[in-house]
């Protein structure tokens, strides 16, 4: 009778399974691998050696608190050389004297998250069983048969791999990018991912259910969706768009996802005070990539939030152009959301590759606030029948805009609004470069194209196939140079007039703060001509100057100028509108690194900024994040005051702890000049 198989000791082999699965930063403590790909595992015998005639070893996974092999969150496998497709297999990869190296696989389409690992020995009747340890399970783009395969390693490195890049902010006139730290691999950002699946309200009515799901990253997606925000669970997030953020953190103050996860995780699940749609995308963004679902944070500007539907935003203006009545349909400067890879199984063929998700909370989608996925080729070509979601995210990038003037005797015209275009230069940071790159083709058809057309008509979008009423005078707002935070300049109203005949007008022109979501705040310049005559085919430019203690007191943190003209003739009864947004540059943040950068030497990082301002700044502090440092976030408060025109200089010590390329990201705050940002790529060397 053989000796028992006696296994002294095993090693699921993290540096080599962190290297060949692309999770070398997350498997520091625990084994962390992706389904579809073989991972390995080595056992050591006492005694005797493994003898594949007489032994028999059989392995179980399982995940989620009640595992089932109908649900696929339960396996039990032998060791063996026939490979079966599509389940859980092991092999053996050699056999060295007392040591037996196997590899193990996950099935593509496994559901993914925390497994237990434990393996029965046994010889003729009698065995023992080994607990081997937990590992996590992640997608895997890198895998064909994975539903998130992505063909371009280069596009891996970027949307799963990549823990810095940036999100565009700004006016569609002047678009901004703002550097962010995903650090989807940094220390506990797994776990709190990982968790925040099973806060979810869908696992905690039926976790068997949820878990199974979750071999779908269709689902999962949607799940993430939902729990960035908190507006229907124990989410991360809690959005606000006033102003008044003293209870918590502004939303232009965070510079990445790191420091908003742990403080969720933290402080037991409490929503995390406050976020705007580039913080709840980014947030997103980080924990879809951390799941290893290709992801990337998109930008729309002139985005138009449509709640009812109808793709149709109507604004009611008073006889002075501003706004009346109900402002729940409005259209955002700017609006960001995440776009996923993934195949549709539940959809028809072609609708597979990008999909849009929108985790800010704007609507319910079947009584939750979440949106999405919703593949952005049926937005492109106007199908609105695919889940999920898709009438709003279309009407985002497509709604038409009517405006109304009530008069004083209460009867309404309609006025021609030629310079709001919803829907405009959609981006995202380029693969590999910090450039940014212009999606708009893939929402939308060029303007005009017969391809537009049918997209609308299929939408039954019949707003925009009404012919568009053309004119022999038009209007546009001109700015000067670029402008910078603390400065006075001059914007202007151009009018031509390309008739015959002369037009006797008046015109009302008005500058006004406004938020990212286009909320206005109060005026800080107007001017108003109740006699402008416009000779026959000529052109006039009439200026409005825009003073710094005018705007200082109102300047919201997105640094928006909203400047609007009416034109309004009242011999014809035609009422013309026109408006721009102006971004306020912010100073340059510079950086220096002193030092020579090597992993686990110190670094100092010199960050200096000019007060651009006429009068000084107070509070002000500099704040500092970046992947691969050991305290990820690094706040310095400079003494007060920062006179006008003075340079601060901050030094702050830093440890990286990876080897690679970083970036620094850097944001500077006071009470005169919000949410500052700068960045710098570091490479860090081998010690």
């Amino acid at each position: 009778v053989s000796v028992d198989l006696n296994v002294e000791k095993w090693d699921l082999e993290l540096e080599a399974n962190g290297r060949d699965h692309h999770t070398a930063d997350l498997c520091r403590e625990r084994l962390v691998v992706r389904r579809g790909q073989y991972f390995r595992l080595t056992l050591h015998f006492q005694g005797r050696s493994y003898e594949a005639s007489v032994d028999r070893l059989t392995f179980s996974v399982s995940t989620g608190p009640a595992p089932s092999q109908e649900a696929g969150t339960k396996a039990r496998f032998p060791l063996s050389d026939a490979v079966e497709e599509g389940a859980w297999t092991a092999s053996v990869l050699d056999q060295q004297d007392s040591e037996l190296s196997l590899q193990l696989i996950a099935p593509a389409h496994a559901p993914i998250g925390l497994y237990r690992l434990s393996m029965e020995a046994s010889t003729g009747y009698q065995g023992s069983s080994f607990m081997l340890g937990n590992f996590t399970l992640l997608f895997n783009p890198w895998c064909p048969a994975d539903a998130v395969y992505l063909d371009s390693e280069e596009e891996r490195q970027e949307y799963v791999l990549a823990q810095q890049g940036f999100i565009y902010q700004g006016s569609a006139k002047y678009i901004h990018g703002v550097p962010w730290n995903f650090g989807q691999f940094e220390d506990e950002i797994l776990d709190t991912c990982l968790k925040l699946l099973d806060v979810n309200p869908k696992y905690l009515k039926n976790s068997g259910r949820d878990c199974s799901r979750r071999s779908s990253p269709v689902y999962v997606g949607r799940v993430v969706s939902a729990m960035v925000n908190c507006n229907d669970d124990q989410g991360v997030l809690l959005g606000r768009w006033d102003n008044n953020y003293a209870d918590g953190v502004s939303p232009m103050f965070w510079i990445g996802s790191v420091d908003i996860l742990r403080r969720w995780k933290n402080y037991g699940f409490q929503k995390v005070k406050y976020g705007q749609c580039w913080v709840f995308a980014a947030v997103a963004c980080t924990v879809l990539r951390c799941l290893g679902i290709p992801s990337r944070v998109v930008t729309n500007y002139n985005s138009a939030h449509d709640s009812n539907s109808n793709l149709l935003i109507e604004y009611f203006r008073n006889e002075f152009g501003e706004f009346e009545g109900n402002k729940s349909e409005m259209i955002w400067n700017f609006h960001c959301w995440v776009e996923s890879w993934m195949t549709r199984p539940d959809l028809q063929p072609g609708y597979e590759g990008w999909q849009a998700l929108d985790p800010t909370p704007q609507e319910k989608s079947p009584g939750t606030y979440c949106c999405g996925p919703v593949p952005v080729r049926a937005i492109k070509e106007g199908d609105l029948s695919p889940k999920y979601d898709a009438p709003f995210v279309f009407a985002e990038v497509n709604a038409d805009v009517v405006e109304w003037i009530r008069q004083a005797d209460g009867s309404m015209h309609k006025s021609i609004n030629n310079s709001m275009m919803v829907g405009l230069n959609i981006s995202t940071k380029s693969v590999g470069r910090d450039q940014r790159e212009d999606i708009t083709h893939n929402y939308k058809y060029p303007e005009g194209s017969p391809e537009e057309r049918e997209a609308f008509r299929k939408a039954n979008n019949l707003n925009k196939l009404a012919a568009k009423e053309e004119t022999g005078v038009a209007m546009r707002i001109r700015v000067a140079r670029s402008m910078k935070i603390g400065s006075n300049f001059d914007v202007f109203a151009h009018i031509t007039n390309n008739t015959s005949e002369s037009h006797a007008c008046r015109l009302l022109l008005c500058a006004r703060t406004v938020s990212s979501n286009g909320t206005l705040g109060p005026v800080c310049s107007s001017k108003t001509l109740l006699d402008l005559s416009l000779e026959p085919d000529s052109e006039k430019s009439i200026s409005l100057p825009v003073l710094y203690e005018e705007y200082c007191g109102y300047l919201t943190e997105s640094n928006l100028i909203k400047v609007r003209g009416l034109l309004i003739e009242p011999a014809a009864d035609t009422y013309l509108l026109a408006e721009r947004d102006i971004y306020l540059e912010n100073p340059e943040i510079k950086i220096r690194i002193l030092g020579e950068p090597k992993k686990n030497r110190k670094l100092v990082a010199e960050v200096s900024l000019q007060n651009p301002l006429t009068e000084p700044l107070e509070g002000c502090t500099v704040t500092v994040e970046g992947a691969g440092l050991t305290e990820t976030q690094k706040t310095v408060d400079i003494p007060d005051p920062v006179e006008a025109g003075q340079e601060v200089k901050v030094r702050v010590d830093l440890l990286p702890v990876q080897v690679g390329l970083h970036k620094l990201v850097v944001n500077f705050d006071s009470n005169k000049l919000k949410a500052v940002k700068g960045y710098r790529n570091v490479i860090i060397g081998p010690p």
